[in-house]
């Protein structure tokens, strides 16, 4: 059972998580306002009310996880995002990083390949207070060639590299920001498509995602 009752204590220990997120080098106002307004705990079950608001992922079935909000903090700073930007995100998982793009102004489209995980967000009351988000179940490797393009792609899955498919949906101009990587840690990349076509890679730091996997799982 998915937590219905956002308490004082609840806001209380977001607050502090967003001291901790702040602390390690979070500087984004509206990210961190995003952290502080959105209840994580909504996005779990009940059986983790406790530690809800701690740094680190948890998991949500399917193999997958819940980021740790550093991570979601980490990704969305370094996507940059604009009012109405429309974002493509691989892999909705618990749809906590969606919320958080949809919050900072984000028009969101994003993708899950695990049916079960996409059904269980259909299903997610809370989510109708997000209508900038729209959610598809498909293969993210391949995106969501007819609703391009877009302003920024963020991958919130380890990719073993770059899908082209994905820089083909990037508007000139737009930003990708991906963890590249295979094995226990990732390489925390940007990638910005120039208007002329040419690719310009940056490299952050590194991270441990679940990995990105081709295909749908029914």
């Amino acid at each position: 059972m998915r937590p219905v009752e956002d308490t004082y204590r609840h806001k209380g220990l977001r607050r502090k998580l967003v001291d901790t997120v702040r602390g390690k080098g979070i500087t984004d106002e509206r990210v961190l306002e995003a952290i502080a307004n959105i209840p994580r705990h909504f996005f779990l079950d009940s059986a983790f009310d406790e530690v809800a608001y701690e740094d680190r992922a948890f998991p949500i079935g399917e193999g997958q996880t819940i980021s740790q909000p550093y991570t979601v903090a980490y990704q969305t700073q370094l996507l940059g995002v604009k009012n109405f930007d429309k974002v493509l995100e691989i892999g909705t998982g618990s749809a906590y990083q969606a919320t958080v793009l949809a919050a900072v102004g984000a028009q969101v489209f994003t993708i899950e390949r695990q049916k079960k995980l996409f059904e269980n967000t259909r299903a997610f009351a809370y989510l109708k207070k997000f209508p900038s988000i729209k959610f598809f179940y498909g293969d993210g490797f391949e995106g969501l060639p007819t609703y391009g393009p877009f302003d920024k792609v963020i991958i919130t899955a380890a990719a073993p590299h770059v899908p082209e498919k994905l820089i083909q949906q990037l508007k000139p101009g737009g930003m990708m920001v991906i963890p590249v990587g295979i094995g226990d840690v990732q390489q925390m990349r940007r990638i910005t498509k120039l208007p002329e076509g040419v690719v310009k890679e940056e490299v952050f730091d590194n991270f441990s995602f679940v990995p990105m996997i081709e295909g749908k799982r029914s």
